[in-house]
């Protein structure tokens, strides 16, 4: 029998714009310790070995962070804080259903797109 894979990953944007920078960030002064809530979180509760915290780069909807994506479901999570990471691991991974007040709003995450239909939209 080999080592069980994740039922959950969870990739936490941890881009942090240069100062200057017009778009926001998903990790500031206020948000850097996020991803090391997530992990403890995790830790504290024993289910680390079945939930995967993964360190992302850029999940290109900066404007709704901080922001974490949770897979499999494709469900992504906006406005994050402490509390809101907590809620997210107790009523979404342990209790399985969605936190549907922190998901991002449909007009900034539409349905996905295959490869192919991109491709035929940009007329290749």
């Amino acid at each position: 029998m080999g080592l069980p894979q994740p039922a959950f990953y969870i990739f936490k944007c941890e881009q942090s714009s240069p100062p200057g920078m017009p778009k926001p960030s998903c990790v500031g002064p206020d948000t850097q310790d996020l991803f090391q809530h997530l992990a403890q979180t995790l830790m504290q509760k024993g289910i680390i070995g079945t939930v995967q915290p993964i360190r992302s780069a850029c999940l290109n909807r900066c404007n709704a962070g901080p922001v974490m994506l949770v897979e499999p479901g494709h469900t992504m999570y906006t406005g994050l804080n402490k509390d809101k990471i907590s809620r997210i691991i107790d009523e979404h991974i342990i209790g399985g259903k969605p936190v549907d007040e922190y998901i991002i709003p449909e007009e900034l995450w539409d349905d996905a797109i295959t490869p192919s239909e991109m491709m035929k939209q940009m007329g290749r």
